[in-house]
């Protein structure tokens, strides 16, 4: 039964995934036309992002490097959690670890939180704590793009293979639970590092989600008129 239910909200989010991702283009929109691209900060980080993107089709895969990350990140969540991690282990076809509880944001954690971007960022936030202004800026953001196109081509490939996380809460509702918030995170940065409001965000969000829902509302109610028109 909770698989079920599960499948039905996963289908019911999906509306709700076309209007968050209609709200991403244009808070990208928004935020190159206030900020620039040609900016210094923008190419280190989108060169980041290119950078590990040419290195996934022209080398071989850090796959264990993935699986550390992704152990540790259950680790990390389940402590949040107050779980207690242990016997992790790691190796190139796959990896585990032992947690005294689970929950759905410690089981599905590694396929939305991105890791390694989040050490950089805490490395990045212990450095400003001691030199002010942060050095090197554009390397650390060059680094956070970097991580982040790791997290997003990892994750990619990893949710086209039958994932035990993944078939636990069910791939539909799974998915969309990913996709939502790897987006929702996105938007939240752009919105902290750019002229990009949360204001602003929350009424692009707003107002395209309502739209998606509008349209399947209105899409299947002329579905049901036309199947009673020739029914009947």
């Amino acid at each position: 039964m909770a698989n079920f239910l599960r499948l039905l909200l996963g289908l019911a989010l999906l509306p709700m995934c076309w209007g968050v991702s209609r709200a991403f283009f244009d808070a990208i929109v928004i935020a190159a036309g206030t900020s620039g691209w040609m900016s210094v900060e923008a190419l280190s980080l989108l060169g980041g992002v290119a950078a590990f993107a040419m290195a996934w089709f022209a080398l071989s895969h850090p796959v264990r490097m993935y699986v550390l990350g992704h152990e540790l990140t259950h680790a990390l969540w389940g402590l949040l959690f107050g779980a207690r991690p242990s016997d992790v282990r790691v190796s190139a076809s796959g990896g585990s670890v032992k947690l005294t509880k689970s929950n759905l944001l410690i089981t599905l954690a590694p396929y939305f939180f991105p890791f390694y971007t989040f050490i950089v960022i805490v490395v990045a936030l212990v450095t400003y704590a001691f030199f002010r202004p942060l050095p090197c800026l554009p390397l650390w953001l060059f680094l956070v793009g970097f991580t982040w196109s790791f997290h997003i081509l990892f994750t990619l490939e990893t949710l086209g293979q039958r994932q035990p996380d993944v078939k636990l809460y069910g791939r539909i509702f799974s998915w969309t639970f990913i996709f939502l918030v790897n987006v929702g995170i996105v938007l939240v940065w752009l919105a902290l590092m750019t002229p990009l409001t949360f204001a602003d965000l929350g009424g692009l969000l707003a107002q395209r989600i309502i739209s998606a829902y509008t349209g399947v509302w209105s899409a299947f109610w002329i579905a049901v008129v036309w199947i009673y028109r020739h029914v009947s």
